[in-house]
């Protein structure tokens, strides 16, 4: 009879960095709004928590059923707050003035110009590839892909880094970090104020990575930031 082989390790991926979880890591269950069930790593629980998600190990300690914020209305209450607002009060007619006889009215002042309601808020995007570079890794220092690079880089080691602005699109930049089993690929939108980080894509082999984007000219500093520049000893 032929033995079955199978694998010993399943291969799991944490919902929230996407990144796979690694041999003797644990990964948590979360439970998001509708029940949904997600596998999240030790390194991105705490946004686990911003987004809402309960870790499902201390979902027994939660109430049925959270307290509302305000005592629930009648029916009478209900209608009430669906009634049409009244209408706006009419514009006061214009005064007029007599000249010589001759009534005259008063011109009315132009109305004032409605503010947009969600402004969109242009960022500038620098001139230079230094400076954009310098600003990409500003605002990859600051997102949550940071902090998962970092945590990797405390199990991995000190990683191959690379920041190349895009050929084709001025206000973008990316950034690779790479070790010799993983690598991650993340695109930095110097122009996008909400969120200007994203992972693009990743991999386990180095020669997998375009070789434009294997110049490696930046590094993680003991915090696990990167920085622009090769330290002295790094990577070829």
């Amino acid at each position: 009879m032929k033995k079955e082989l199978r694998p010993v390790h399943d291969v799991v991926n944490c919902d929230v960095c996407g990144r796979t979880i690694l041999k003797g890591e644990r990964a948590e269950t979360y439970l998001a709004p509708g029940g949904h069930r997600h596998k999240v790593c030790d390194l991105c629980s705490v946004r686990a928590q911003q987004e809402g998600w309960i870790r499902e190990s201390a979902a027994g300690d939660l109430p049925a059923r959270m307290p509302r914020s305000e005592p629930r209305r009648g029916v009478l209450g209900r209608l009430r707050r669906r009634a049409a607002p009244e209408p706006p009060a009419p514009a006061p007619a214009p005064t007029a003035h007599h000249d010589n006889g001759i009534e005259h009215e008063e011109p009315r002042p132009p109305a004032p110009r409605p503010r947009p309601k969600d402004p969109r808020h242009v960022r500038a995007i620098p001139t230079t590839a230094q400076a954009k570079v310098e600003r990409a890794l500003e605002l990859f220092n600051g997102s949550s892909h940071q902090r998962t690079v970092a945590g990797l880089a405390r199990t991995l080691g000190d990683p191959f880094v690379s920041a190349q602005p895009d050929a084709t699109q001025g206000s973008q930049v990316t950034v690779v970090v790479a070790w010799e089993l993983s690598w991650y690929r993340y695109r930095v939108d110097l122009g996008d104020e909400a969120d200007p980080v994203m992972m693009l894509d990743k991999g386990e082999e180095i020669e997998q990575i375009d070789e434009g984007l294997r110049d490696w000219n930046a590094r993680l500093d003991t915090e696990g930031r990167v920085l622009a520049g090769v330290a002295d000893g790094g990577g070829d």
